[in-house]
């Protein structure tokens, strides 16, 4: 070979075992849904002195750049944040910047969601107070300005 075609050979070389390894990625690998913005993860629960009611505690987490959605809760949210930061938004209120060691209580059936601007989760300690048989969270339609 050449000396002058030595480094043409040298880039085709390159450029198909560039397109090699591209060829096997697999598909399931680009086509795979994101992770959930938001992961609640049950810690305990137990019955509370109201009737019909129980207490759900849960670790929640709130993915880097990830939103919750406009949910409601069949009862109060008391919560907690662990680590990181996040924007709460709650109908009917302005935006509010949450950060670690901050708490907040969301009333039940209160229309509510939550942002994570930053580059780290969002993790905090969620105390429900529901009634009985509900589904801990339902999603909601974003309020009207």
């Amino acid at each position: 070979m050449k000396a002058s075609s030595k480094p043409f050979a040298l880039a085709l070389l390159v450029l198909t075992t560039a397109g090699g390894v591209v060829a096997q990625t697999p598909t399931s690998a680009v086509n795979s849904p994101a992770p959930p913005a938001l992961t609640r993860s049950l810690v305990t629960k137990a019955d509370v002195s109201v009737p019909n009611r129980e207490a759900v505690v849960a670790r929640v987490e709130i993915a880097a750049g990830g939103v919750a959605g406009w949910h409601t809760h069949p009862g109060d949210e008391i919560s907690y944040i662990m680590e990181g930061e996040a924007t709460l938004l709650i109908a009917g209120q302005a935006p509010r910047k949450i950060s670690a060691g901050e708490g907040f209580v969301i009333p039940a059936g209160v229309v509510h969601s939550a942002k994570n601007e930053g580059k780290v989760a969002t993790k905090l300690v969620g105390v429900y107070v529901v009634e009985k048989g509900q589904p801990l969270a339902t999603p909601a339609s974003a309020p009207t300005p």
